[in-house]
């Protein structure tokens, strides 16, 4: 039934909608009905108090829960990105290392010099011998040639002890 002079986009009908443009109602919205339900209750049936309690107690309660969830989400971005800094972090660790990877599609190891660190789809990567490996495959870190083959650093064979059977 059309009312003439009135239409669904009409501005003033709008003031009268108690959803704001997302269509979900919101804390200025809900106390605007509450006021509205107690200025035109019946006198002779008035609402009881509790039942208003009630309503404010539900609504609080889901303002509260939807800031917590807000507080959740924010909470796994960081993560996300603490884990995505910390592989990142790994990853530059291994650069000018040997390591050795198994391919997970082929099955095949292989090893070579890791040469750089990217970031591919949210996981590290390693470009290892011009061959981009994901970080999770790499199986082992093998010991630098140039670093002498005891890996202590010192290159001279002796492995950092005193030679003399002493430890």
């Amino acid at each position: 039934m059309n009312i003439a002079g009135l239409s669904v986009g009409d501005s003033s009908l709008s003031a009268l909608n108690p959803l704001g443009s997302s269509g979900e109602l919101d804390r200025d919205a809900f106390m605007q009905l509450l006021v509205t339900q107690l200025k035109n209750q019946d006198p002779m049936k008035p609402t009881n108090n509790e039942e208003f309690v009630a309503q404010l107690a539900n609504f609080s309660s889901l303002e509260q829960l939807e800031q917590l969830n807000g507080n959740v989400l924010a909470m796994i971005g960081l993560n996300q990105g603490n884990a995505l800094l910390s592989q990142l972090t790994q990853g530059s660790s291994l650069i000018g290392k040997n390591v050795s990877w198994t391919d997970p599609s082929s099955g095949v190891s292989s090893s070579g010099t890791v040469e750089a660190v990217k970031i591919t789809n949210g996981l590290a990567t390693l470009q290892v011998n011009g061959i981009d490996i994901p970080l999770g495959s790499v199986s082992e870190i093998l010991a630098d040639s140039a670093d002498g083959a005891d890996g202590d650093g010192s290159g001279d064979g002796s492995g950092g002890g005193d030679n003399e059977g002493n430890e």
